[in-house]
């Protein structure tokens, strides 16, 4: 089941991608409706399965070049990829750091034939056999690389590359172990395009990295774990290029998967093939390439059928159990050489389902009157029953890339505008809504000072400057470059804003009601008094309040070990009722906010944790809500048959399992069903949802681990219940999506919060699905307290209660009864027993992490297993994606890293090859060649006579193979001369003519720097010191707040700090970071008039600043004048000594070569 968080930014125009099938979605028959109640508690699980095949139209078709030359898929509705930056702890991968902390070595040196030197030890690794020296020689081939598992011709999806770069390599070609013994047959650079402008590449690997929920600028803490020990400092910027170029191959076109070749072009030299070999393991284990209904390359399998192979089972066909099955299909397909090459068969994977269906909590229940015509593609008429919201496709969802770029479904835009009515019917006041709404905002930023802090950790990071701008540092230095301009970076669009408790700053205020989060942002007005937060709102404060009363919280938080939310929520409530006049229908309103966060969360208020609820801030995606055209369903449909079917096995409920906890061979790991049919299996992962595990319906043997067991108990399972009614033709406004309905308390019109608790959730907001089932339709949704009623209630009842509040609200128009009546009842459903996990007020922080762990060959996945992502179903299809890497991992051991890792550096070999020269007599041309030069006797070149002028030039050459050096012997018969002369004007010299060019020997006599003192001391005397140039005054009225108030706010951030958490230390930095904070929100919270006298304090600063300046300005200019003068006439009365090369200078540079010629 997902939550629904509206984000607020517009995703663009609806398009739509490919049509699927009509084979993978049937349409029915045409039929009345055959009763005008069709309630359907069982239907959750017992509707037949539907099953279709592949189409070869998803990937006819979807890319080409448009208007502007640039290669792009067509079809689908991709907006721009958001910018920003999501936790570098992906749920992908839910890696533990050491408890002592990451430690990360700097003693590290890279030697000449790649290996690493360094002081402390490295992690275990498995190395592979060496790869073959890396030599500079780029080979040229015509033989494109065949594909080895479709014989026809397959449309790539990314720009056309020169072909000629790859050669058909000998052996296994697949494997991804042939990356880094690839330098003989892929050129680099080959999958980097060399026509698309620099800036235009760098910012592409950048949204690439950030759209799979990675730091572009940081090594994941997988990677960081895999390769801190390895990498040199510089090395790291090298790997993250590679992997986001990797990255971005796979983001251009997702129908495709990447290749072992495309991964080594990649990489700028063959010596760093190795670390794009890592890149490319990692990510295609993890889950971030290659994923999905992509078909992937695999060896061609000769082996018996009667072959050993291992078993993986299942347990569960919804999101995550066919996620985690398609990975893993792929997973083995890409690593079958692991199996194929020990004799056996890559592992086969059946996936277990009880009910008749696959899709779990995500079901499009058909409509039993089908419409022919009314959605496009011939899809059904259906009502979604449980998950119905893609909450934004960018920043980073990994359904992005599944439903849109290879399933191709269509889908609908959802906007943001939403009226709520009244109990009376009446549509509320836009400024009444608004205030409310605030300040709902307000109390639920006073409630999350209560929030726990998430852990953070911090990896290796490369050099930023060099990632935006797609370059590698060069060997030797950053000297080069300055040989040319570097383009202009704008650094703060790749940088997310920085998120809190769930809400984007710029989020539209219909699309705020709707996201079940508390907002909290920078401009937030908790800093404030309540008082003044109250009035800057635009309520009226009652008579006698004062500016800074506020409210105080901290009591009723601390009353319970346990704390909730609604509880601190509600007196939140009470005491702003001392502040400004509330009435009945501000309180309906706020108590909607209070079902509109119990739906999130599938849990009353008074239900959630308070340091904890919303444990999950700051991974939220971009971009409009969304609801698939036809059905939700199709999404694990496509999971589970493309490209190739999944075994799944359905009516096959699971009684218990037997699993190895102790990884003893011996012991045979046995799934028995409730038909008496039992599964061995070498692995098993457990999709069921949290209520299951919690109900105990699965036994386990031996019995899960207390720290498990602990997880399970602590955690919650709430309840989102539905009403769906089938209509004729619309009464209501079909260009809304929603609208909204407040509720009366127990007692009419009263002011207890506690009274609003009951009924608050009942049918409070209602869905238009017209756009998206093809039919008149609205869902009615039962939220909190509300939800578990529906479980005791008849639909009789509920359809009166509704229909009432109907007739109320569009009382111009005629109401008639529904055709279709559908009521969901998730509670008693025994494969659900509820509906999504919510974190309860036992729960502890790292209880979802716990839920994720394996135990012995016993692997969980599952929404409720993702902390970074819960209740939603891409948080489910992100554990498959983990799981997956699990089991792998399980099966295989760790990534297994080239040795080496990096190949040898180039080497500058230098040979002294020795030139004869013609008898000339050398005294007549400057400079004067050493004596040291002048040699005897037989020399490597040859004899030559006594006193010939012999001089070494030196020649470099970049070698990649030291062997490859030449001899320093291997010169034997003597050269031409020389057509260059050793001294005096070089003949092609720009500037022969310039005799001041050539150094002067006498230049370096100690002579020229008496002189020049001689001069200085001139200077001063007449003019005395230059003036010196006045300090940057500070003139920013913030800052001069701040050193005001600075003492002011320590004490006040101190008595905080003593009655918050006295039982934690701080360090002197976090004391500072809180009162910097500090400032700054008071800083805010002044009025213009408060602000002025800062302001009038640093306007006069920067006058007195600005004359500062002119007045050194102009005794500069003045000095300088003066002192070319008194310079000038020194010379004319003291002329420089004779033979002088000039006063200053010790070299000559011919700056149109850009060569320096310093002879001695």
């Amino acid at each position: 089941m997902t939550t629904v968080e509206l984000s607020g930014v517009e995703g663009g125009d609806i398009s739509v991608a490919a049509a699927i099938s009509d084979r993978m979605f049937p349409l029915g028959t045409h039929t009345k409706p055959l009763s005008t109640i069709d309630e359907d508690d069982s239907s959750l699980s017992s509707t037949a399965t539907d099953i279709f095949d592949s189409n070869d139209a998803l990937t006819k078709g979807q890319w080409a070049y448009d208007s502007k030359g640039t290669w792009r898929r067509y079809g689908s509705s991709e907006s721009a990829t958001s910018t920003g930056i999501s936790s570098i702890c992906s749920s992908v991968l839910a890696d533990k750091p050491d408890d002592q902390g990451i430690f990360v070595s700097m003693s590290k040196k890279r030697m000449a034939d790649g290996s690493m030197k360094q002081n402390n030890s490295t992690p275990d690794i498995k190395p592979e056999d060496s790869p073959a020296p890396v030599t500079s020689t780029e080979i040229t081939i015509t033989a494109p690389l065949s594909e080895s598992r479709s014989p026809a011709q397959k449309r790539r999806g990314r720009p056309p590359k020169d072909k000629t770069t790859i050669i058909p390599p000998a052996g296994k070609a697949r494997r991804a172990s042939m990356i880094s013994k690839l330098q003989d047959r892929v050129r680099p650079r080959s999958s980097l395009p060399a026509q698309l402008p620099k800036d235009v590449f760098a910012s592409e690997c950048i949204e690439a990295a950030q759209a799979s929920r990675l730091d572009p600028y940081a090594l994941h803490i997988g990677e960081h774990q895999l390769l801190s020990e390895l990498l040199m400092h510089t090395e790291v910027t090298i790997y993250l290029n590679i992997r986001n170029a990797i990255l971005r191959l796979w983001q251009q076109n997702p129908l495709c998967s990447i290749t072992v070749e495309e991964a080594a072009g990649c990489a700028r030299e063959g010596r760093f093939f190795g670390l794009a070999e890592v890149a490319y393991k990692w990510l295609v284990r993890n889950g971030y390439i290659n994923f999905g209904c992509v078909e992937v390359p695999q060896d061609e399998l000769s082996l018996r059928r009667n072959t050993k192979q291992k078993t993986i089972v299942v347990i569960g066909a919804g999101v995550s159990g066919l996620s985690s099955a398609r990975q893993l299909d792929g997973l083995f397909a890409q690593n079958s050489e692991h199996w194929t090459d020990a004799g056996e068969r890559p592992p086969q994977i059946i996936v277990l389902e009880g009910r008749k269906r696959i899709g779990g909590r995500v079901y499009s229940k058909p409509l039993r009157s089908q419409v022919d015509g009314s959605l496009p593609g011939n899809l059904r008429n259906t009502a979604e029953m449980g998950a119905m919201i893609v909450t934004g496709f960018d920043h980073g969802n990994p359904l992005n890339t599944v439903i849109r770029g290879q399933l191709g479904l269509r889908y609908h835009l959802m906007t943001d505008a939403l009226t709520i009515y009244d109990t009376d019917g009446q549509a509320v006041e836009e400024k009444t809504d608004q205030i409310n709404t605030e300040l709902y905002t307000d109390i639920s930023d006073r409630a999350g000072d209560f929030r726990a802090e998430p852990q953070k950790f911090n990896t290796l990071k490369g050099d930023e400057e060099l990632i935006d701008r797609a370059r590698d540092p060069i060997v030797g230095g950053f000297s080069g470059f300055q040989l040319e301009p570097l383009f202009p970076v704008d650094n703060a669009k790749h940088r997310k804003p920085v998120l809190k408790r769930g809400r984007r700053r710029n989020a539209p205020p219909g699309t705020e009601k709707l996201t079940g989060r508390s907002r909290v942002i920078e401009e937030s007005d908790a800093a404030q008094s309540a008082a003044r937060a109250a009035k800057t709102m635009g309520w009226q404060l009652k008579d006698g309040v004062a500016k800074n009363q506020s409210i105080s919280l901290r009591e009723t938080a601390r009353a319970k070990q346990h704390p909730t939310l609604g509880k601190v929520m509600d007196e939140a409530i009470e005491q702003y009722q001392d502040i400004v006049d509330l009435t009945p229908q501000d309180m309906r309103l706020l108590n909607w906010h209070h079902a509109n966060l119990e739906y999130a969360n599938a849990a009353p208020v008074s239900w959630l944790s308070l340091s904890g609820h919303d444990q999950d801030t700051g991974n939220e995606f971009e971009g409009a809500h969304s609801e698939i055209v036809g059905g939700y369903t199709q999404l694990p449909r496509g999971l589970m048959n493309l490209p190739t079917k999944l075994d799944v096995r359905f009516d096959h409920s699971v009684d218990s399992i037997h699993y190895n906890v102790s990884q003893d061979p011996a012991l045979t790991t046995k799934v028995v069903c409730t038909n008496g049919e039992v599964f061995e299996a070498d692995e098993v992962v457990l999709t069921t949802p949290l209520g299951v595990l919690k109900a105990d319906a699965i036994d386990f043997d031996p019995p899960l681990p207390g720290w498990k067991q602990g997880a399970i108990d602590r955690m919650g399972f709430g309840l989102l219940n539905k009403l769906v009614l089938l209509y004729d033709k619309p009464f209501w406004d079909d260009s809304r999506d929603m609208f909204g309905l407040l509720n009366e308390a127990d007692y009419h019109d009263s002011l207890d919060p506690a009274h609003y608790a009951k009924n608050r959730g009942r049918f409070y907001l209602i869905w238009n699905a017209s756009k998206t089932s093809g039919r008149p339709m609205l869902v009615a949704l039962m939220a909190g307290h509300s939800a578990h009623e529906a479980e005791k209630m008849d639909t009789d009842t509920l359809l009166g209660e509704v229909n009432h509040r109907l007739r109320k609200t569009f009382s111009d128009a005629e109401i008639p009864a529904p055709t279709e009546v559908i009521v969901t009842r998730w509670k008693r459903d025994p494969f659900t027993r509820g509906t999504y996990s919510y974190v309860a007020p036992e729960t502890r922080a790292g209880d979802y992490d716990l839920m994720a762990e394996s135990v012995g060959n016993l692997h969980f996945a599952g929404e409720a297993t993702c902390g970074t992502h819960p209740a939603t179903v891409h948080g489910a299809f992100l554990s498959g994606l983990r799981v997956g890497a699990d089991v792998m991992e399980a099966l295989t051991g760790p990534i297994i890293l080239p040795n080496p890792l990096v190949g040898p550096s180039p080497i500058k070999a230098e040979s002294s090859v020795q030139y004869h020269l013609p008898a000339i007599s050398t005294a007549a041309y400057r400079p004067a060649i050493p004596s040291t030069q002048m040699v005897s006797g037989a020399t490597m070149s040859g004899s030559i006579t006594v006193g010939e002028p012999v001089i070494n030039v030196k020649q470099e050459q970049d070698l990649a193979d030291p062997h490859n050096a030449p001899s320093l012997s291997a010169t034997t018969t003597k050269p031409p001369p020389l057509a260059k002369q050793p001294s005096g004007p070089p003949r092609n010299s720009v500037c022969a003519a310039d005799q001041s060019f050539w150094l002067q020997s006498a230049a370096f006599e100690s002579s020229d720097l008496d002189y020049e003192a001689n001069i200085i001391a001139a200077i001063l005397v007449a003019l005395g010191d230059r003036p010196i140039k006045p300090s940057r005054p500070g003139v920013n009225p913030f800052l001069l707040f701040t050193k005001a108030k600075w003492e002011e706010c320590r004490l006040h951030c101190a008595a905080l700090a003593s009655s918050t958490s006295s039982n934690k230390s701080s360090s002197a930095s976090d004391g500072k970071e809180a009162i910097r904070g500090t400032i700054g929100k008071w800083w805010k919270a002044l009025s213009a008039e408060e602000k002025e006298p800062f302001l009038l304090q640093g306007r006069q600063a920067q006058e007195v600043a600005d004359q500062a300046r002119r007045e050194y300005e102009e005794g500069a200019l003045k000095w300088d004048e003066g002192a070319r003068r008194i310079r000038r006439e020194f010379m004319v009365e003291h002329p420089p000594p004779a033979g002088s090369g000039g006063v200053g200078g010790k070299r000559k540079t011919n700056t149109s070569a850009s060569v320096v010629l310093d002879y001695a």
